[in-house]
């Protein structure tokens, strides 16, 4: 994935040109499985104030050495680094890194899955509902064990997702989700900026009990710590 986005990098773009100009463009998300949707660029470059309640609730729980994967412009790390954390910074977009090197945050272009160091890390974020970068139920839980593996002795994993199954919602409220398909929360996203597209990717959604299951399997305990309707905050420990 990181070798696609290298040569072909709108998400990463589109956040030089706003850190440049602050001038209020669009990134268009397409899906396979629902319309598109706009994410304002600028909102890639909040502050803590227009953070949401979940963000908020995570950051407040952050401890020790903290690696943010899938750091995108930096929000959670520019902060953090202001209230003195370690941090360290991973995603698959040059222009990303480009941009969080400009304020002196270290960082590598990799998905967590291929990342090697011999550092431990007290606190892995996956905000955004970052554990999307594992793309498919089945890679679930080689993907918590890698960052089980990146975790100091008493580390943290601290994500947030969404049960997407109201998108399968009927209009009396049943639930049609075909059980012969693949798990629900399975998508496939391509970002746009101006008139580049980027590469198509997989990306999941992952109700809080498969995460639960899944996390259990590679010796992880899961709290549910803060909700928000469909949307969740989750805390795995060894």
């Amino acid at each position: 994935m990181a070798e696609n986005f290298s040569s072909n990098d709108p998400f990463g773009k589109a956040i030089l040109d706003y850190a440049y100009s602050k001038e209020p463009k669009i990134i268009r998300v397409s899906s396979d499985l629902c319309d598109d949707d706009e994410l304002p660029v600028a909102y890639l470059f909040r502050s803590y104030n227009g953070m949401p309640a979940v963000e908020k609730e995570a950051l407040g729980l952050c401890k020790g050495k903290i690696l943010d994967a899938g750091a995108g412009a930096g929000a959670h790390l520019k902060f953090l680094k202001e209230k003195g954390y370690d941090v360290f910074a991973l995603d698959v977009s040059p222009g990303a890194l480009s941009h969080l090197q400009s304020h002196n945050i270290p960082c590598a272009l990799s998905p967590i899955q291929d990342f090697e160091t011999k550092e431990r890390y007290d606190t892995i974020l996956l905000m955004m509902n970052g554990i999307g970068i594992s793309e498919k139920l089945e890679a679930l839980k080689p993907f918590l064990a890698k960052c089980k593996s990146l975790l100091s002795e008493n580390g943290q994993i601290l994500l947030d997702s969404t049960d997407i199954k109201y998108l399968y919602e009927d209009e009396d409220d049943s639930v049609w989700i075909d059980l012969n398909s693949s798990y629900y929360g399975e998508f496939q996203f391509q970002m746009h900026y101006k008139e580049e597209s980027g590469p198509f990717f997989n990306w999941l959604y992952v109700d809080f009990e498969t995460l639960k299951t899944h996390a259990k399997a590679v010796g992880l305990n899961c709290d549910k710590v803060f909700e928000d309707g469909d949307h969740y905050l989750a805390k795995l420990q060894v």
